[in-house]
């Protein structure tokens, strides 16, 4: 683990979301008004749009080109939103020089599976209609990750790219490299926590919850994965990628040494900028 990723998961204060009386409302905004303090790069816009419903932002960077970034965001399904992502996705903007509409997907407990998913759908509709013209690519990191996944399984044709960050696919936790929790600080009882907000164990091996379980992966357009070393599902994401290479779909994934989960949404760790750069770049090859 590299030095200064080590000295982040050694100050951080884990929490501990079975707690009696744990507030899941208070917590969610403090991450919130925590996020929106930090720094942020200009953009030419930042507006706040409704997709038949589903509220959305749309990041425009200066000399935008043709074609809209579709951002899902990670959380476990459970936390975090828009706010919380608009430092990067600004950051995303600029750097793939396209719009980037961020998804505020409805979350569980309070809205459990099908929400999240219906609301991407709900989404690429109103893109078809009326939204911002393509092409488009669908990005994601962690449970934003596996959701954009679904969205471009579910639909077909519609993304010109898939960017997984760090997937969050695999309910039961079945990969070796989940021995790495503790040290990580993204324990697999936190990830248990979240799937069982998410989706009714009955409903763990679905394809739309659980998308290690899709059979149609040849249908996916050129997808970009990325891992990190010492992160918990580091083997899960490693295997979606060796799954849908083999469709003969065009796949790039890489591993990212040294790193834990959620690093790419951070700029103040050394491989979070050439992540995201890696990753918009993977989209303008696509969809120039």
């Amino acid at each position: 683990m590299y030095p200064e990723v080590r000295a982040s998961v050694e100050a951080d204060t884990p929490t501990d979301f079975r707690a009696e009386g744990f507030d899941l409302a208070a917590h969610r905004e403090k991450v919130r008004r925590f996020n929106l303090k930090q720094s942020r790069e200009e953009v030419a816009s930042a507006t706040d749009v409704d997709a038949d419903g589903v509220p959305c932002r749309l990041f425009t960077p200066e000399d935008a080109r043709d074609g809209v970034v579709v951002h899902a965001h990670g959380g476990g399904f459970v936390l975090n939103d828009i706010d919380v992502h608009d430092a990067v996705c600004r950051r995303l903007a600029n750097r793939v020089r396209r719009r980037v509409l961020s998804v505020g997907y409805r979350k569980p407990p309070e809205h459990p599976f099908p929400a999240a998913t219906d609301d991407l759908d709900t989404v690429v509709g109103w893109l078809r209609r009326e939204g911002p013209s393509g092409p488009y690519a669908a990005h994601g990191d962690s449970a934003g990750a596996n959701l954009a996944l679904v969205a471009a399984l579910r639909n077909p044709g519609f993304f010109g790219a898939v960017v997984l960050i760090y997937p969050f696919l695999d309910p039961t936790a079945s990969f070796a490299s989940y021995t790495v929790g503790q040290e990580s600080g993204f324990e697999p009882r936190e990830a248990r926590w979240y799937w069982e907000q998410y989706a009714a164990e009955a409903d763990w091996t679905h394809p739309d919850v659980a998308p290690l379980n899709a059979t149609n992966f040849d249908t996916l357009p050129p997808t970009f994965v990325a891992t990190a070393e010492f992160d918990p599902l580091r083997d899960e994401g490693e295997e979606l990628a060796r799954r849908i290479v083999e469709t003969g779909v065009e796949t790039v994934a890489i591993r990212c040494l040294g790193q834990t989960h959620g690093f790419w949404r951070h700029p103040q760790f050394a491989a979070a900028e050439p992540l995201l750069r890696q990753g918009a770049a993977f989209i303008d090859q696509h969809l120039s």
